[in-house]
């Protein structure tokens, strides 16, 4: 069989969220960068081979890459296709300059010296070829955190006991139990009465009572995410049987709704069974900081915020659907909470970064900060920092953590990612310079907080024709324009419907979006935007400007929520 080799700045071995993130954030600024997937698919959970939506913190959405996603998927994806979604996914990977995917390829084997990864190494099913990566750094975003039995990294699993992090939401008792697997199904309605008959192998499920509690009406959030197994088994070396078991109970559910109650189901067919479980836990990776409850709870102040979580503390029994209470405990929380980076890289292996639902929280820290969301902010900060790392000629994730955060957290609010405590730093060219608009006050552009934040607004109102306009004072050289429109982000989170319903309201972006928009120099229009689907607009516009004037030509609705969180302008260096 052959081999090809791969020399690269860093590796990302995972192609969920979190690995997407990572990967396109390092190649947008300029590191060389491979993505390494076992799937044919990007997405991981959020794909189409499992359908789970993408949640995050509840009413304050994540910015960033992910919000970008989530935005082309509005504009383009209106009536909810998988595939559409899954199309949306790999373009952004495919297309991104300085970045190599490799699909259907599992990573395998890692070559180590010390306490440094050297290299990966990748079996492409389809291609029937070995591909080894060399790079400097590695993120693994792989979910079961390959890379740790691989390297020798530090990791754990299970549950840790109440005492050792004055958790009181932890087990009394250490163990091996963890949140399981769940294979969703969706459902389709149709205009008249469709007949299921069930594999002669699903699980009976006669009555309602034998669903112990589980709600299996179909309402419009009903994503049967309750149908659970595996956290009390391995849930890495079981999946195969844990996925047979979920099967049974899959069909079985479905069989129930259909032939056993009146469950106003008669239109109703069964429209897809995920075969490939969705994973909530299994390895956790040692950083040099733990997130626990306590961090969760207390709002997670720390100096070295790179992303932030919000979605309850959702911790599911391990038992599943065979539990005969709760499927799980949920805890609203009342505020968002900071990560810190010290939660993003290895303990032991000096040059591995990871994101997603492997890194260094407990078990209760985990069941807030595992939804996808939360993940894909956590890879790109990694992608940020590891770019940090490499510009800096760092020796280690920690070497770049210890001396660079600061910049880190200031590239990652430039690409309108949320730091809670933090504010951007305006340029000093548009700082220093006059600024003046049609209508409102400006300042706002110059706050350094791209989003509403604690009752304030933060954005500059605007309708059309509005304009706003900085007067530099001389002529200055600019290189690039950047813009953050509102984009609603109190708007409903989910990128996909959990079952299809006749006459279902099609996607369409935010109403606050401002559609349509001109750049103008010195009165000379220099860009000209039509058709604008987007929160983050970066400009690469080589121009000499006395003035640099933002014209809002067309908004999508006549509201008094359109408006532009930030106007900056890079001077050339």
């Amino acid at each position: 069989m052959r081999t090809i080799v791969h020399n690269v700045d860093l590796c990302v071995v995972g192609g969920g969220l979190a690995g997407m993130c990572a990967a396109i954030a390092a190649a947008r600024r300029g590191v060389k960068t491979l993505i390494m997937q076992e799937r044919p698919v990007f997405g991981g959970n959020a794909s189409s081979e499992i359908r789970m939506w993408v949640c995050g913190a509840p009413g304050r959405l994540e910015t960033g890459i992910v919000e970008e996603l989530r935005l082309e998927n509005l504009y383009r994806n209106t009536y909810v296709n998988f595939s559409v979604w899954d199309s949306i996914l790999f373009e952004k990977v495919r297309f991104q300059e300085n970045l190599t995917s490799l699909l259907n390829c599992s990573c395998q084997a890692a070559e180590t010296e010390k306490d440094r990864i050297l290299s990966v190494t990748g079996w492409q099913m389809t291609t029937q070829t070995f591909h080894k990566v060399n790079a400097k750094f590695f993120a693994d975003c792989s979910g079961d955190g390959i890379l740790a039995p691989l390297t020798g990294a530090l990791f754990r699993t299970g549950r840790e006991d109440r005492d050792e992090f004055g958790e009181s939401l932890a087990h009394e008792k250490s163990d091996c139990r963890t949140m399981g697997l769940s294979c969703l199904i969706q459902a389709r309605e149709t205009d008249s009465p469709k007949k299921f008959i069930p594999p002669a192998w699903a699980n009976v499920y006669p009555d309602d009572d034998s669903m112990s509690g589980r709600d299996h009406r179909l309402t419009r959030l009903q994503n049967f995410w309750w149908m659970e197994l595996g956290g009390d088994r391995d849930s890495i070396g079981d999946t195969e049987e844990i996925r047979d078991e979920l099967l049974k109970t899959a069909f079985g559910v479905w069989d129930h709704i259909k032939n056993r109650g009146d469950h106003g189901a008669d239109n109703w067919e069964l429209d897809w069974v995920g075969f490939l479980p969705g994973k909530r836990e299994s390895r956790r990776f040692f950083g040099d900081h733990i997130l626990s409850q306590r961090d969760i709870e207390s709002g997670g102040h720390f100096e070295d915020t790179i992303a932030y979580g919000g979605w309850p503390i959702d911790d599911h029994h391990p038992a599943g659907i065979r539990h005969s209470g709760p499927p799980n405990r949920n805890i609203i929380l009342d505020k968002i909470y900071g990560i810190p980076l010290r939660c993003l890289y290895s303990k032991n292996i000096g040059n591995l970064f990871f994101a997603g639902r492997n890194i260094s929280t407990t078990h209760i820290g985990l069941s807030s900060c595992r939804v996808m969301a939360t993940c894909a902010t956590l890879g790109q900060a990694v992608g940020t920092a590891a770019c940090a790392a490499l510009e800096h000629g760092c020796a280690s994730c920690r070497d770049a953590a210890k001396n660079h955060t600061k910049e880190i957290q200031q590239m990652l609010m430039d690409d309108d990612c949320c730091l809670p405590g933090f504010r951007r730093e305006i340029p000093a060219v548009c700082r220093e310079a006059k600024l003046v608009s049609s209508s409102g006050d400006p300042e706002v552009l110059r706050s350094g907080i791209d989003r509403e934040l604690d009752g304030k607004e933060n954005f500059w109102h605007c309708k059309e024709n509005d304009f706003v306009l900085y007067d530099f004072g001389r002529e200055t050289e600019l290189s690039q324009i950047r813009i953050v429109f509102n984009s609603d982000l109190s708007r409903p989170h989910l990128n996909a419907v959990s079952n299809y319903r006749r006459n279902a309201p099609v996607f369409t972006p935010p109403e606050t979006l401002v559609e349509s928009f001109d750049i103008e120099a010195d009165g000379k229009a220099v860009f000209s935007c039509a058709e604008n689907h987007q929160r983050l607009v970066k400009l690469p516009l080589a121009i000499r400007a006395k003035e640099l004037k933002l014209v809002i030509k067309k908004i999508r609705r006549n509201t008094d929520k359109c408006g532009v969180f930030a106007f900056d302008a890079l001077p050339r260096l």
